[in-house]
């Protein structure tokens, strides 16, 4: 299984990416970790949010195969807990399937994102800063991933 995350939003900061890199290098090779990054939609004075988030989710579609198993981060998703998120992720691993993991822009995603979306996931009900999000997320992939292998980590 290759795990994908799809984000959209402007470079990060180099603590970001060197926070993502880390823990990106700590999974194993059979789940190996790939950034898609997503150019923003054009937020400019005349241009409305929700063309933005069209143009973000035409990009997003486009990059996602039709045999992807895609969970998109939403805060109308399902909150798991990180041992909730092991066993999604011992689930995804057994479906052999790749899986693609939607990260909206400033408005969130298109609704057709969401309709293509096989999961949805919440990762907190508090408003979270992209560059939080990535660390974040990459870092419970990593945590679940030590509770499937009883590593001590998670302790």
């Amino acid at each position: 299984m290759k795990l994908r995350i799809i984000a959209v939003g402007p470079k990060m900061p180099a603590w970001v990416n060197e926070a993502v890199a880390e823990y990106s290098k700590r999974l194993p090779r059979d789940l190996p970790l790939e950034w898609q990054p997503i150019a923003l939609g054009n937020r400019g004075r005349n241009a409305s949010a929700e063309v933005a988030m069209r143009q973000e989710g035409e990009s997003m579609l486009a990059t996602i195969k039709e045999t992807d198993w895609v969970v998109a981060l939403d805060l109308g998703g399902k909150a798991w807990s990180t041992e909730n998120l092991a066993e999604q992720l011992e689930q995804w691993r057994l479906q052999a399937r790749d899986l693609a993991i939607l990260i909206g822009g400033p408005d969130g995603l298109d609704p057709r994102c969401l309709s293509r979306a096989d999961q949805r996931w919440s990762l907190s009900n508090l408003t979270l800063p992209h560059p939080l999000v990535r660390v974040l997320l990459v870092e419970q992939v990593y945590r679940a991933w030590t509770i499937t292998q009883h590593h001590p980590y998670h302790k």
